[in-house]
Parts: C-alpha cells; structure tokens; sequence
C-alpha cells in the first residue's frame, strides 16, 4: 500500500479590484527611502494606471503633508498633458500639485472604475451609430438620481440638489443628441467624477516623499576655520574676531559659513605643522582630534571662547541672512571624556590598548574611531543623537557629516530622521568619497547634499559623464554639492596658482552645481601644496593662518558677481534641465540651464585650459534655448556686459588670461 500525498493548497489571491498601478514616480527603492523635493516646487507624480475590460478608469493622486493634511488632484493620461502617444506613454497617466510644506509627505494614488465616464463615452458611441438608446438614457438617468440620493443622505444637500436638476434635464431632453449633450457638460462630469460611487477603487502604496526648504537645493557654501581669524599674525582666533568676517563673506553672496570642529583639541598625541607627529608647545592641533578633559562634543575650544560667545556669532550670522554649518565628525582624541566614561565604544587591540584611525597610507594616531559593533551601541546612538539636539538649540541648522559612509547606514537614517522629525529645516552634508554606490545610499537614508567627485573631473568627457550620472535616476534623492577645494584636497589643476584656473573651476561648480563649497583662501589663489600630494603645504589644519584677503589679486569681486548671478537667475537653482551644446574644440564646454517654462534661459561656455586661449564654433539647437528655428536672440555676456547676435551656428574665442568663460543670459527680441 502507498502512501498518497495530500494535495497542496491552492494559492489565496488578495481581492483587488480591476485596476492595476505600476512604475509609480518619483520613489526611491520602491518607497523603501523617500524621494527629495523642495518647498515651493511643484511635485509631478506618474504612473502606469490600466485595467482590464473597457470601462473607463479615473485616478487621483492623494498628498499627506506632516500635519496629516490630505490634498487630492486628479490625474490624467499623458496625452491629455500634451505628450504624443507612444509605447512609453500609453496607459501613463500624470499629475501635478505644489509642494507648500517643509516635512515628510507621503502621497499614493488612486484608481477605480469611471461608471459615469464609461456610460457617457458609450452612449455617445451609440448615439453616432443611430442606435437606439432609450434603455441607455435610463441607465445614465439611474446613475445620477442614485448618486444624489447617496449625496443627500450624507447631508451633502446642494450638491444632491444640482445632480437632481441635471437628472431632471436628460429626462426631459427632447431627443437623444440633446441629451448627450446635457450628460457632457463639463459641470456634471467633474461632479460626478468627484462624488461618484467607488465600489472597487485600488490603492498604491503610501510613497515617503521628504520636502526641504530651499537652502538644501540652492546653497554656496564657505569654509571658516574661526582659530584662523586673530586680530594678528600669531594670534588665536576667537568667535568674537571671527564674527569681523561675516559681514563680508555675506557681501560675496555666500548663503553657510561652514565651521570645523570647534570643540576641545586633544594635547594626547597632538599633531604638529604638515602633519608632524609631535607638536611644538603652542601649536593649536588638528581640530578633529576632538576631546580632552575640557570637554567633548557638546563643549567649545576655550581658545575660541564660551557658548555664549558662540551663540553671538551664530546671531551675527543670522542678521547677515547667514547660516552656520558645523562639523559632526564622529571620533575621539585619546583624551576624550568619552574615552574613560565608555571605553566599550572604540576598537582594542589583544593587548588591551585602543586602536588608533587609519587610512592607509594615512595614519591618524591622534583620533580614535567609534565602534559600532559595540553592546553598548543604543547608548552611543543616543549620545550621538544629544550632540546633535544639543547644536541644533545653540543655532545650528546645517551638519556637515565626516566620513559618514565608514558608520553604519541605520545609524544616519535614526539620527537623521529623528533631528528631522524636531525641527523639519535642519539640512546634513555627507562628506564621503567613497565608492559611488554608497556615496548614493548615504543619499538614500536622507542626506540632503552631498559632495562629489567634480573635484578631479576636469576634461570635456569627464565632466558630461559625470552630470549626465548625477541628472539621471539619482535626482530623486542625490542632491549634489561640487566642492572646488577642501582643507584636506588641494587639486592638481590649482597648484600652479593661476588665477585662470581658479576662476574657471569657480565658474564650473557655481554654475554646473546650483549648490558649491569653497574654503577659504580660494579668493587668494592659494595653490602651495605638499610634493607629489594633494595636500596643502602648512596644512590650516594644524596651524594658524593668518590672511590679508585683499592682497593684489585676489578674486572677491569676480566671486561676488557669480554669486549675484546667480541668485538672479532662476535657470541655475535646480540641478535639472541641463543641455550640453556642441563646440568645435575638445577644450570649451558650453552647456544651457533654463527654468521650467524658459522664461530664463543661461548658456555657459568656459574654456577648459587655463593657459591658453581656444576658440572654434558653438552650435546651439533652438529648442535648448527656447527659440524658434531660425531666429536670431540676443545673448548678454553677464561676466563683461558685453551683448552679441547669436543662432544656430556661432563663434567662441576665449583667453584664459582676460576671462576663462561667457555666462550668456538669453534675450529673445
């Protein structure tokens, strides 16, 4: 006798009504992370929205702002927006709705059959087709009395009462053209659309969408070491001293003066000038060597001065429309209190000693890493979490994060969202070059910008490689912010000090990027860097610098026009559209940024070699600038004021010694 296997069980289908929703835009991972938008932006949402049978189908897209708000706007297939029939386009539908809220939102959409829709388009079918449709007027006849009698009970009289005047109406219509001509007023069809019986409407997924203000799409940043700004050669800076300099980096139309840490300095194995391993008495230390016994990470260098010194300079700041962005760079000096208070939080060798940061080749014998494979991990996570809250009471609305891609992910999408949740404004910089899979996670988990590689993208290629990534799928959710020097990268192409060299790369982040850093010094051409390295020579992280920042030549006026242009023109606070134009010769890039509507359109040409001067044919399709085959436009050099004839088909010649670009505003006659 054998044994017989019982049957298996045939498989539940969920109930779901007839129509399907796919390839919903803009998510991130399947609604896993949120899409980024900003306030005052308006939000376009698309999805492929289909049935089976033939009836016809409505959709609404539905938006939560953070108070629970609920606001609906219908969709509508994508021919109905003025876009031609495709294979792409066919059952895509779209809507649109402004974003007037900083905070999570998450939207879905709706779908579900047209009743109405669908007896109207096929009576009218029949009615062309001289058919008789005396069952049909009485079918369409049912169909509004029941929704007004379903409208009434619920209270809604007036609309109850119009729906009955519109039944009485097709009744009464003298012949059947007259009343499909009653069942299509437009008043009855979006009232019947919107109270209309939904008996099998489905449901997407609840979307996360994060809205910032407008300071994490549209940002030009300045590094400040505070240390650096003493009244003398020599001399400490203080916050108070450091204030004297706002009012002109406000005047050069910075919008974040961007701090180091500006915590107590470890003395335990205090690095000395360019990096030396012993430091010489006085030498102030690497400012992320942070902690000694006069503090940790919610304490202030007393070099500097007192909390209260620092709320100052945060409230000067403010009355110049600046914001200051600090340092969060998650590590120890041996010194820290942290280190006795929690030795479990950092790595030890077999011999019990704590292990020092590396990287190689680089050694950080003055810096404990933090472990995160610690049991003590949740106590860490929410000291981490206090650090933050505690800056963000003191003024601090913007974190610049170091090197978050060597910490877990989890812990950035906690303490991002959980800063974000207490005051929605807050904006965090990732400072991570990495490899471009995790630079784009960190972007995922709610980073609101972060730094890129346009620092070595200096040929023709590299650069449209390299922005046709970043305008890509990684839109959504990588807001970048091109950097053209740091305190640790002194690039290559400005160590010759030109000043052509360190406008063109100016020029190529402010306008390529609409959000830009520059450490200071940038304005003086500094280019001396160690040899054979990418590393600045008396390195300002581990001495004083003391600048004269109206030494001859220096570029603050030139800098001060690019950011006046810059928040002039509309064209060049998003990061898309972009267009790049094609020019004759391998050293000039020439590229359009236009609005929505191309009511403000700039064309950018820049000579990519800083010595010597290019020149060839610049052709630029009509539509990239809003043109009409053909016509002729005006295009106003906004650098030299200088206006030219411009079309099709045209000429370039730039010297990197006069000017290394045009920034053409376009003016249509």
């Amino acid at each position: 006798m054998h044994a017989t296997a019982a049957p298996s069980p045939k498989p539940t289908l969920p109930k779901k009504g007839p129509a399907l929703i796919e390839r919903v835009t803009p998510t991130v991972e399947g609604g896993r992370h949120a899409a980024k938008r900003i306030v005052g932006d308006t939000l376009t949402v698309e999805a492929d929205i289909f049935r089976d049978g033939h009836a016809s189908l409505r959709a609404l897209l539905r938006l939560t702002d953070p108070a629970g708000t609920i606001r609906e706007v219908p969709m509508r297939p994508m021919l109905e927006h003025g876009i031609p029939l495709s294979a792409a386009t066919q059952d895509r539908w779209r809507a649109q709705i402004a974003l007037d809220v900083v905070g999570m939102h998450h939207f879905e959409i709706e779908a579900y059959t047209d009743h109405y829709g669908s007896w109207l388009r096929d009576l009218g079918k029949k009615v062309a087709a001289k058919r008789d449709v005396k069952s049909d007027r009485l079918e369409g006849h049912e169909l509004v009395t029941r929704t007004a009698e379903a409208l009434s009970q619920a209270g809604r009289r007036d609309e109850a009462a119009e729906l009955r005047r519109y039944a009485t109406l097709m009744q009464l219509a003298p012949d059947d053209a007259a009343a499909v001509t009653i069942a299509s007023e437009a008043a009855l069809v979006e009232l019947m659309a919107r109270v209309g019986d939904r008996p099998d409407i489905e449901r997407s997924a609840a979307f996360p969408l994060y809205v910032d203000r407008e300071l994490a799409a549209f940002s030009a940043w300045y590094e400040l070491f505070p240390r650096s700004q003493g009244e003398k050669k020599g001399e400490h800076g203080t916050f108070r001293s450091a204030a004297k300099r706002l009012p002109e980096i406000a005047d050069l139309g910075f919008d974040i003066v961007y701090l180091p840490p500006i915590h107590p300095i470890g003395k335990v194995n205090r690095k000395g000038r360019n990096n030396s391993l012993t430091s010489e008495p006085g030498e102030p230390g690497s400012p992320w060597a942070i902690g000694s016994v006069e503090g940790g990470h919610d304490a202030i260098d007393p070099r500097l001065g007192t909390i209260a010194d620092f709320d100052a300079f945060v409230a000067t700041a403010r009355r110049l429309k600046l914001e200051i962005a600090l340092d969060f760079a998650i590590q120890c000096a041996p010194d820290h209190p942290w280190v006795t208070q929690h030795p479990d939080w950092f790595f030890r060798r077999p011999d019990g000693s704590i292990k020092y940061a590396e990287n190689p080749p680089k050694e950080y014998q003055d810096v404990y890493s933090v472990n995160f494979d610690t049991p003590d991990v949740e106590a860490l996570i929410v000291a981490l979490g206090d650090v933050l809250r505690f800056w963000l009471e003191h003024g601090v609305t913007v974190f610049r994060v170091d090197n978050p891609h060597t910490k877990p992910l989890y812990v950035w999408e906690r303490l991002i969202a959980e800063l974000q949740a207490q005051d929605p404004n807050v904006l965090f910089l990732a400072e991570a070059f990495t490899r471009p899979k995790m630079m784009r996670a960190l972007g995922k988990v709610g980073f609101s910008q972060s730094y890129t590689y346009f620092t070595w993208r200096t040929t023709k290629y590299e650069i449209v490689e390299y922005m046709t990534e970043l305008v890509g799928e990684m839109n959504d959710f990588y807001r970048p912010n091109f950097w053209v020097n740091t305190p640790d990268i002194l690039p290559k192409m400005l160590q010759t000090s030109s000043p052509a060299a360190f406008k063109q790369r100016f020029v190529l982040a402010a306008t390529l990027s609409p959000s830009y850093g520059v450490y200071s010094g940038y304005e003086l051409n500094e280019g001396a860097a160690l040899p054979d390295s990418e590393e600045y020579l008396h390195s300002e992280k581990y001495e004083l610098k003391f600048r004269d920042y109206d030494a001859p030549g220096n570029l603050k006026a030139f800098i001060a026009r690019i950011n006046t242009i810059r928040r002039e023109n509309p064209a060049l606070h998003r990061l898309v559209p972009i267009e790049f134009v094609w020019t004759e010769s391998e050293h000039i890039l020439a590229y359009a940024r236009s609005n929505a509507d191309k009511s403000n359109v700039i064309l950018v040409v820049v000579n990519l070699d800083p010595i010597a001067e290019h020149h060839g044919r610049c052709y630029v399709a009509p539509e990239v600038v809003g043109v009409q085959p053909g016509e002729r436009y005006t295009v106003n050099d906004l650098l030299s004021g200088q206006h030219y004839e411009w079309g099709q088909d045209n000429y370039v010649a730039l010297d990197p010694n006069d000017e290394p670009a045009h920034i053409f505003r376009i003016e249509r006659r």
